[in-house]
């Protein structure tokens, strides 16, 4: 400590930095006390009691208790009441942070990680610190019910103070999946969602939002009837299913001739089908690529009715599935890997062992950026064996591409899991 403080240089020996105005224009700023004001929010924390605390780094000027400032990145005003210098788990109230210090504010209202607080008039923004993207994903769930509202509170009080900590509700699989940047930083929250907000929680690998489509062009046949007392129901129909790889979501046609389906029943139809495609027949994934056809079908003057021919469709469905040869599709990411060169082989036998493919490579400086195509099922643990097998040198990104067929051995292991839940 005493060689940091004989050695290491001030801040404000630093002379100048750049901020940003809100019309994107650079201006440099001295690092002395009579400059304009500038203070960076580098950390937030959301304290059970206190509430929302915000660490400051003052950049150039004086900040001041019960002064006024302005966010500069939002526009909006901020009243700073108290300033603390917190000492471990000691807070002392300061009446002012010069160029270089570093405190604490409470109670900021629009303010977050990243914003700076500037005077009104002279709107200023510092630049952004660059966090690692959260790529570790896993599905959060409460142990009880009595775990659920406080399970919603804490993930939302830990977003506000971690930005390389984000949750997804995914609609599709209906899991809400939080992303860390490893299997210790989302330790660390489950920790926190125990101690703090007293949510117990368990971890599951996410579900994969695999998809089905056809291969063959098949007719399917359905037919409703139900005879109970008064109206009885009836709808019979003749479906076309034929792939269509060019468009993902279902499309409905007609051709049926003579009335011998009416209009009016055709939207039924129409909504019965689309209601089948949400769950295949193979693994319950959505349906892709498919183009159904009404062709024929029969009506009842009386018995015939909406649900009738919304129920027929659903049959006509499960009768064609049958004959349409279903496969399932999976998703395929593409990932850039940046890695020192020497683990360059290493990555691509791991690639090769997940089912990728290798795109391209460009050098760069001393490291390698290495582009390809890997299946979403391969890439669950990939931040996490990445830093193993780079020892922490190693980053990648990773963003969707397409959907492609499974192979059939690990088709049958996907169906099987499902069928058994």
């Amino acid at each position: 400590m005493d060689l940091i403080v004989s050695y290491f240089p001030t801040y404000s020996e630093k002379g100048v930095y750049t901020a940003t105005t809100p019309n994107g224009v650079k201006v440099e700023l001295l690092t002395t006390e009579q400059e304009v004001l500038t203070a960076q929010v580098f950390k937030t924390i959301v304290d059970p009691f206190v509430g929302r605390i915000s660490y400051i780094k003052v950049l150039s000027g004086t900040l001041a208790s019960d002064s006024n400032v302005v966010n500069g990145n939002n526009g909006k005003p901020e009243k700073i009441s108290q300033i603390f210098i917190i000492k471990g788990k000691h807070q002392t109230a300061v009446g002012k942070l010069f160029t270089g210090d570093i405190g604490a504010l409470t109670k900021l209202q629009n303010t977050s990680t990243n914003d700076t607080l500037c005077e009104k008039g002279k709107l200023l923004s510092a630049d952004p610190i660059v966090f690692t993207e959260p790529l570790y994903g896993q599905a959060v769930f409460p142990k009880t019910k009595n775990d659920e509202d406080k399970l919603s509170n804490g993930l939302n009080r830990l977003q506000e103070e971690d930005p390389t900590f984000k949750v997804v509700n995914n609609k599709e699989t209906k899991e809400t999946i939080m992303y860390g940047i490893g299997d210790q930083h989302l330790d660390v929250i489950v920790n926190k969602l125990k101690n703090k907000f007293k949510a117990d929680v368990t971890l599951a690998d996410p579900k994969i939002t695999y998809r089905e489509t056809i291969t063959k062009t098949a007719v399917g046949e359905g037919r409703h009837k139900k005879q109970s007392g008064g109206h009885g129901q009836f709808g019979h129909v003749f479906v076309e299913f034929a792939p269509n790889p060019d468009v993902e979501e279902m499309e409905f046609h007609e051709k049926v001739f003579g009335g011998a389906v009416p209009k009016q029943y055709f939207p039924a139809v129409e909504t019965g089908l689309r209601e089948s495609t949400i769950e295949g027949t193979l693994a319950n994934y959505k349906m892709v690529n498919v183009k159904t056809t009404l062709l024929d079908g029969k009506y009842h003057d009386v018995d015939s009715s909406e649900m009738a021919f919304k129920l027929a469709a659903r049959l006509a469905f499960k009768d064609a599935m049958s004959k349409c040869h279903p496969i399932l599709l999976e998703p395929i990411m593409n990932v850039t890997i940046r890695v020192p060169d020497e683990y360059t082989g290493t990555i691509i036998g791991d690639l090769n062992k997940r089912r990728g493919a290798i795109m391209g490579m460009t050098p760069d400086e001393n490291d390698q950026i290495i582009e390809a195509q890997v299946p979403m099922g391969e890439m669950a643990r990939y931040s996490v064996e990445l830093r193993s097998m780079t020892q922490g040198l190693g980053t990648y990104t990773i963003e969707m591409d397409r959907y492609d067929p499974v192979p059939d051995s690990i088709a049958k292991r996907i169906i099987e899991q499902a069928q058994q839940k």
